[in-house]
């Protein structure tokens, strides 16, 4: 079984990237948090996808994207797995 979070496959939605073994686009996980909702409120409303399968893509666009290895922003997004925490909390000090 394939471990990956994310998904991309052709025939599901045309390619667009979705939480594994799902059909909602990780787009949306991104809107959510843009829109300040919290995880919890996007885990209610797309129930398919599990809490782990949201960290681990939120753990690795933080990777891939800025390129961070940083332990503490690691545990501040591991956060969100444990407990319910709004997204403007992980916004670092340059974001408005």
């Amino acid at each position: 079984m394939n471990d990956e979070p994310i998904d991309r496959n052709p025939v599901i939605l045309g390619g667009t990237p979705v939480f594994a073994r799902t059909r909602v686009p990780v787009r949306i996980l991104m809107e959510y948090l843009e829109a300040g909702d919290r995880l919890d409120d996007f885990l209610q409303d797309f129930p398919s996808v599990s809490r782990d399968q949201a960290v681990a893509v939120l753990e690795n666009a933080r990777v891939n994207l800025a390129g961070e290895q940083d332990e503490g922003a690691a545990r501040r997004v591991r956060a969100l797995a444990s407990e319910d925490v709004p997204s403007s909390r992980f916004r670092g000090p340059n974001c408005r």
